[in-house]
């Protein structure tokens, strides 16, 4: 009674427009290809939205340059609500802190909502023959410039945890290769190309659990329940701390009144059994923050991710 009273409530703030919105289908572009966690977070939640709204909602991939080619398609789409932007840190708070030119404002972005954050994992290869983060360390110093390590792209999380780890660690010279994506990252790094990686823990845990991949430690302030006996970065390299996290945003101008009723449905999907079992497989804590929340949850990561930036002298590849 609660839910259906506070929902009346919001319908009757809202003016009639808002409340027919959606009137037709919602396209959430997800600026990554297929097959990563940035994609499978957002498509957890758009078929209850879909089912909530009575309109499809389909996700559509517009990968490629970091994440800022499908920022600009949503950046210059109609402010009307029907084309929304679901993406990790990179297009929404870090690509403006690496390139000079960008096509788009990401400040000028309407937040809506974070869906949910996952952690990231130092992850390694067998072949390395290290089980833990002091082993690596010591590997990287003695073989200076000979490992290699794979992220989803330049600037991305994957990338800037990788880089964190080696300025804390005493500045590793560890080179980087950027791949497009998680997959291609991520297929490299099993097939031995590479030797490490910092991935999303949501994606890699299948293969850790084969073992074809070795977890040294997870990149959240602790350990995570999916790994119990994996410690966290933080208990070698005291203050490391690296999530990656979801959010939707809608082209600028559009206005509040559809914000909070696309924020409403992702928070009442993320209530949802399937939902919060899909995330959980994930690795993903649910977060479903209001438009305000999310506003300022943003801006506190722009100064996190840019004193990271500063300190690692990260620069765009």
């Amino acid at each position: 009674m609660r839910r259906f009273f506070l929902w009346c409530c919001l319908l009757l703030a809202f003016p009639a427009w808002a409340q027919e919105w959606p009137a037709k289908a919602v396209r959430i572009i997800v600026p990554f290809p297929p097959g990563g966690s940035a994609d499978l977070l957002p498509r957890a939640v758009a078929e209850k939205l879909a089912e909530r709204w009575g309109q499809p909602v389909i996700v559509e991939n517009r990968p490629g340059a970091a994440g800022n080619i499908g920022a600009d398609v949503v950046f210059r789409a109609d402010p009307d609500g029907y084309t929304l932007l679901s993406a990790p840190p990179p297009p929404l708070v870090i690509n403006k802190l690496l390139y000079p030119k960008l096509s788009y404002d990401s400040a000028q972005f309407v937040p809506i909502t974070v869906i949910g954050a996952i952690p990231n994992v130092l992850l390694v290869h067998p072949k390395t023959n290290v089980s833990t983060v002091k082993e690596l360390i010591a590997l990287a110093k003695s073989n200076p410039g000979k490992l290699n390590y794979a992220s989803q792209g330049s600037g991305t999380t994957s990338h800037l945890t990788a880089e964190l780890f080696k300025s804390m660690a005493g500045g590793l010279d560890i080179t980087h290769v950027p791949y497009k994506g998680t997959a291609p990252a991520l297929a490299d790094l099993l097939g031995g190309q590479v030797e490490m990686m910092c991935d999303n823990l949501g994606v890699s845990l299948p293969h850790v659990r084969s073992g074809k991949l070795k977890a040294l430690a997870v990149a959240s302030a602790r350990r995570v329940k999916s790994l119990p006996d994996v410690p966290a970065l933080a208990e070698t390299l005291p203050g490391f701390e690296a999530v990656a996290w979801f959010g939707i945003v809608a082209p600028p101008k559009t206005p509040a009144a559809i914000a909070e009723k696309i924020a409403f449905g992702v928070q009442e999907a993320l209530k949802m059994p399937e939902v919060q079992k899909r995330l959980s497989e994930l690795s993903a804590e649910p977060m479903g923050l209001s438009p305000a929340d999310t506003a300022a949850y943003m801006k506190r990561e722009t100064e996190r991710w840019a004193a990271v930036i500063k300190s690692a002298g990260v620069k765009a590849d």
